[in-house]
């Protein structure tokens, strides 16, 4: 079920990206709802225009069942990841209405299983490294499996919980803001 695309770097998209992984890489982040509407310094840093929050407001704009739920900073960064070197500049996580709340009782606010995360990275290869990463996760523990998109420099991740053909709306709406 994992599926990992990639644009080549030049084409790298000024806004695209979002979802999670569950614990694999850490447990997700509890998130306020102030943070859902102000993302903080941390989460904001571009690349080239781009911004996690701004890819997720391009892509929610198309995929209507998703509704941001936290912007990920170094102080709530479950995974400790936030602006290391060759890992991500820019996070948000995000719910989806498709997924049910019967599926992830018990999870995080934060958590990708809820819908997904948007991870921006300094670079394309940063950004396919990350996907290989936690596709190698997934092979090992089916239960973290998800879906993840690689535009350019943005990860697109996406609930396992979402059929193959709700999961491809959020393929087509990353693939289309290059």
């Amino acid at each position: 079920m994992h599926r990992t695309t990639s644009a080549a770097a030049s084409a790298v998209a000024p806004v695209v990206a979002l979802l999670t992984l569950l614990t694999a890489c850490g447990n997700a982040p509890s998130h306020s709802p102030a943070d859902a509407r102000e993302p903080d310094r941390a989460s904001t840093r571009t690349v080239g225009r781009a911004t996690a929050h701004g890819v997720f407001q391009a892509l929610s704009a198309k995929v209507r069942t998703a509704a941001l739920t936290g912007t990920v900073t170094a102080e709530n960064d479950p995974n400790h990841l936030l602006g290391r070197p060759g890992e991500y500049t820019s996070k948000v996580t995000f719910s989806d209405s498709w997924v049910q709340a019967s599926q992830v009782t018990g999870a995080d606010p934060g958590a990708v299983e809820r819908g997904g995360a948007v991870e921006l990275f300094a670079d394309a290869s940063d950004a396919r490294a990350r996907a290989e990463y936690l596709r190698g996760i997934a092979k090992s523990s089916p239960a973290l499996d998800e879906y993840d998109y690689v535009h350019g420099s943005v990860l697109v991740r996406v609930s396992r919980y979402l059929t193959p053909k709700q999961a491809a709306q959020y393929e087509a709406a990353a693939a289309g803001l290059g």
